[in-house]
């Protein structure tokens, strides 16, 4: 197994997988990031030597030396996919050619050697193959894919690391927002931003979520599903919530999202949205939406609806925003027509029951 583009994955099956009976029941409820499936797939990379050692290999911990650069100065990074049963039996992915790209540029961004496409994309049909039992039969299930990697480098010392290990597991989920889709709130932050203009904001590294947490605790704290950030210039726009972008939708049925200036995660969901409504003849633009405006347009009547958008959450309504000075609804506080129309096309288009106009379905089986 030699470095470059295409890599030989040495295919190594578990020899306990979990039990048919014990996987279904399992996938009864699997929630969400809570079950694995049996598998995981490892590839090594070496300075002078790429990547190597490609495996499929039973899925088990980690050893990672207390001097692994990783635990001291971050570099790390991730990505997010599903697998869908598709309406005619068969599997596929959404757009995994994004999620290679987007994992490219995150690599460059935090200083780390980028995995060729294809040897993503091969890394992620392997997994589906040999763990497509896992594959939830119901509505909302699907198969979330994690591919990550990072600096395995035994060593102490500023610079990027010149060893790295990558990895990819999966895991069976449900809706990420529990009972179903329903519109969620939100909390308007008022002492966090998510990230600065020069930052790590457009890469989907770890250090971006850890930095999160805090607000998003006190989103919860009150009573609200997720935080929203504003930009951390002038601390009046909307930038995005703690994982997932946001759309509103304008009185004349226009949608306009925050533009990808650096500071946001280009979201993969976000860039379909756009394709979806522009195949459908509404305008969108990419503007900065101030948190000003969506309060005083939620009230007129100009911003009719908003949405979060991701991987995880698809399309998923807001309905309350709040902040410690303010507090309103969007849409009366209930799922907007526009947002669902554009939730089911898209959800329709992932699992194969509507057709595919942009080529965004990967068949794998």
């Amino acid at each position: 197994m030699s470095g470059g583009d295409n890599l030989d994955f040495e295919i190594r099956p578990n020899a306990a997988p979990v039990s048919p009976a014990e996987r279904d029941a399992l996938l009864v409820n699997p929630g969400f990031g809570r079950v694995f499936t049996d598998h995981m797939v490892t590839v090594r990379y070496a300075e002078g030597k790429g990547w190597y050692d490609a495996r499929v290999e039973a899925r088990a911990p980690i050893s990672i030396d207390p001097a692994s650069a990783v635990l001291h100065y971050a570099q790390e990074i991730f990505e997010g996919l599903k697998a869908y049963k598709m309406a005619d039996g068969g599997v596929a992915m959404f757009r995994p050619d994004a999620n290679a790209a987007r994992f490219a540029q995150s690599a460059k961004r935090m200083a780390m050697p980028a995995l060729p496409e294809a040897a993503f994309l091969q890394s992620l049909r392997e997994i589906i193959r040999i763990d497509r039992n896992w594959i939830p039969q119901s509505d909302e299930g699907s198969l979330y894919l994690r591919p990550f990697a990072y600096a395995s480098e035994v060593f102490l010392g500023v610079r990027p690391a010149l060893e790295y290990l990558y990895l990819v597991i999966a895991s069976p989920v449900g809706a990420y927002f529990s009972g179903g889709v329903k519109p969620v709130s939100v909390w308007v932050s008022p002492d966090y931003t998510r990230a600065a203009p020069g930052g790590t904001g457009a890469a989907k590294c770890g250090g971006n979520y850890a930095a999160s947490l805090s607000a998003q605790a006190e989103a919860m704290e009150n009573g609200c599903d997720q935080v929203v950030y504003l930009d951390a210039v002038q601390r009046k726009y909307i930038d995005e919530l703690g994982g997932m972008n946001v759309f509103f939708i304008m009185d004349d049925g226009s949608l306009a999202t925050p533009p990808l200036t650096g500071t946001i995660l280009p979201g993969i969901t976000r860039d379909s949205v756009i394709q979806l409504a522009g195949r459908a003849g509404r305008r969108v633009e990419e503007r900065p939406v101030g948190i000003d405006e969506w309060r005083e347009g939620a009230a007129s009547g100009r911003i009719r609806e908003a949405f979060a958008c991701g991987t995880a959450a698809v399309i998923t309504p807001i309905g309350t925003v709040k902040s410690p000075d303010f507090e309103f609804t969007v849409a009366d506080g209930g799922p907007g027509e526009v947002t669902m129309g554009l939730r089911k096309e898209l959800v329709d288009i992932q699992r194969g029951r509507a057709a595919d106009p942009f080529g965004w379905v990967h068949r794998v089986l």
